[in-house]
């Protein structure tokens, strides 16, 4: 469910965007000139939030783009059990079970806290603090 809807033109890299249901991050975007009969278009170049796919597509400079909410928060891991982390969140001390990216196995022991984005009602890990 996106709260804003945005230009193609004015996705700028950093921008959080939907693209074919996935919420994505845009790296960049190549915006041509209008032709004598036509509209811009943009070459927009964005990698999923969820699994760190990149997404490329074309489309016109007026078109209208869902912009998702992304919520970022703070938590400490309790556990960690077949590749997934039991999660407690810091400010509403909630405990959720959250998929371990495979570039922070290595990084993530019991005990660390970490920073988890929820979009779209997914969750998932995105780095270590500390």
């Amino acid at each position: 469910m996106a709260y804003k809807l945005i230009n193609a033109s004015a996705a700028r890299a950093g921008v959080a965007i939907m693209v074919d249901g996935n919420p994505c991050i845009v790296k960049s975007n190549d915006i041509s000139k209008t032709g004598k009969h036509g509209h811009a278009k943009c070459r927009i170049e964005a990698i999923s939030v969820i699994d760190g796919k990149k997404k490329v597509f074309v489309t016109g400079g007026h078109e209208r783009l869902d912009c998702p909410m992304i919520n970022k928060n703070k938590g400490q891991v309790l556990s960690i059990a077949d590749g997934k982390a039991s999660v407690m969140d810091l400010e509403s001390f909630e405990t959720i079970e959250l998929d371990i990216p495979e570039d922070l196995k290595e990084d993530i022991k019991e005990e660390t806290q970490v920073e988890y984005w929820e979009v779209e009602g997914q969750r998932v890990i995105k780095k270590k603090i500390g």
